[in-house]
């Protein structure tokens, strides 16, 4: 596996970047936005932004934690939009006006591991940003830190109370 950094056209590091880390950055945006199509035009923002940004990489973070900036930042902004706020309320109000699941959702919901999934989109942003962080990305705490801003006590705590959470939502199992 070649390093980006050693790669001296951005073109290629960045296509390289996209192959390993572009369903993360994916699935670390739907977390945010519960929408597949919305996290795919921000994946696309966040290969927009690194391509236009590439030089200002430092190396004091990894690539991947350096995505997944780029995509929390993008995230964060596509959920304080007020398109996104009126969008998320006319989903609501369809689902609610639908009889039955779409089947996506039923294929989300089968298995014990999918219903785990929705438990943690159900969770609280900051809890469920850190448990998908920590257990789903496999980001270390300092890694995690330099994602977040936040210090390491806060990601323990915030890991702790959200397994709490995920366990009384599970039947307390």
């Amino acid at each position: 596996m070649i390093e980006p950094s050693k790669i001296y056209n951005k073109d290629i590091a960045l296509e390289y970047l996209l192959q390993e880390y572009g369903d993360s950055v994916k699935k670390l945006a739907y977390t945010y936005v519960k929408d597949w199509s919305i996290a795919e035009d921000i994946a696309q923002e966040v290969y927009i932004t690194s391509y236009k940004h590439w030089d200002q990489f430092r190396g004091e973070c990894s690539y991947k934690t350096w995505l997944f900036k780029i995509t929390v930042n993008k995230c964060k902004d596509t959920y304080k939009s007020k398109w996104f706020n009126v969008q998320g309320l006319l989903e609501n109000i369809s689902f609610k006006l639908k009889s039955t699941a779409s089947t996506e959702h039923e294929v989300l919901l089968r298995s014990e591991a999918r219903e785990l999934s929705e438990y943690v989109l159900q969770l609280p942003i900051k809890y469920r940003e850190i448990i998908i962080l920590f257990y789903y990305e496999e980001l270390k705490i300092v890694e995690i830190q330099e994602l977040t801003g936040l210090n390491p006590s806060t990601i323990k705590s915030r890991l702790y109370r959200g397994k709490e959470k995920l366990r009384h939502m599970y039947g307390g199992e």
